[in-house]
């Protein structure tokens, strides 16, 4: 007896989500299965993207070096990753002092970091500092620090284990960075500059390393909305929701290192609009972007 002509577009959408669900979860196990006894360095792991992708390596029996600013999260996040873990399948992560605001301690970081197993094999740039301010309020010192934490911070690090991962013929250097390195904004000076600069570094870095079956890859991503929760409400008002949660940037870490693609954009169709429109129709673009300052500006003196 055939299907009446009404249902089959229902059960397609079923049986194709069902597919794409099987889909992830192979993806998601070998992911996991790929980073098995490798050893993982991850900044700023006390962050909601660097605990997130510490979870996942962890389970994945990844050998963990955890590098943040602040010896008491770093401490808490060990304890939540060790307790009722599996030590037949895992590893104790070590932990690493590292603040990119510091780079006179820079040589001394690497060195720890080398040692703590003599080699690396995976290494996720995920540090970075906000700022939003029109460009003559932010002094000198604030572009400063900005660009050692979201600039000169990564590339020091990634320079200091590229001799390791050179001698041994492989390695895996991921950059966590925002869709500003290739987008800029207005009153994001400074960390639009920091962002652009790191994401050339790190394109330039990919072609000079490839010989040595080295894999440098970025993820461009929009802002982190750690706000969100895994499962939304529903929003009455239905205005979307166009921020990354931690958990979904972290399994595209994941997959990312699992297929070894060089570059990845994680934006919803508007920032990627954006993108287009600033690659294609420059001048439409900066005028769209000067009008909206100008209304700002407006709206703030109407107020």
């Amino acid at each position: 007896m055939a299907l009446p002509t009404v249902m089959v577009l229902p059960m397609l959408i079923v049986v194709a989500a069902g597919i794409y669900y099987i889909y992830n979860e192979i993806i998601q196990y070998m992911s996991k299965s790929m980073v098995k006894n490798k050893v993982v360095v991850i900044t700023d792991a006390v962050s909601g993207v660097g605990s997130e992708c510490a979870h996942h390596f962890h389970k994945g029996g990844a050998r963990l070096i955890l590098c943040g600013a602040s010896w008491d999260k770093m401490e808490s996040l060990y304890d939540t990753l060790t307790s009722g873990a599996d030590p037949r399948v895992t590893f104790p992560p070590k932990l690493v002092l590292l603040d990119f605001s510091d780079m006179d301690s820079m040589p001394d970081v690497v060195n720890e970091v080398v040692e703590c197993y003599g080699c690396v094999d995976i290494l996720v740039c995920n540090s970075s500092m906000k700022l939003k301010a029109p460009v003559h309020t932010v002094s000198l010192e604030l572009d400063r620090n900005i660009m050692d934490i979201n600039y000169f911070g990564p590339s020091t690090l990634a320079k200091g284990v590229l001799p390791v991962m050179m001698s041994r013929r492989s390695g895996h250097i991921l950059l966590v960075n925002s869709i500003q390195g290739r987008l800029a904004i207005p009153f994001r000076t400074s960390y639009s500059a920091s962002k652009h600069a790191v994401q050339a570094f790190f394109d330039c870095l990919r072609a000079e390393v490839e010989e040595y079956g080295i894999v440098v890859s970025t993820i461009s991503h929009t802002f982190i909305n750690a706000a969100v929760p895994s499962t939304p409400p529903a929003k009455p008002q239905g205005l979307p929701t166009f921020g990354v949660r931690p958990a979904d940037l972290a399994n595209e870490i994941m997959r990312t290192v699992s297929r070894k693609k060089k570059e990845v954009l994680l934006a919803h169709p508007i920032p990627r609009v954006a993108l287009y429109l600033r690659s294609f129709f420059p001048t439409f673009f900066f005028a769209v972007v000067a009008a909206g300052v100008k209304d700002s500006a407006m709206a703030e003196q109407m107020q």
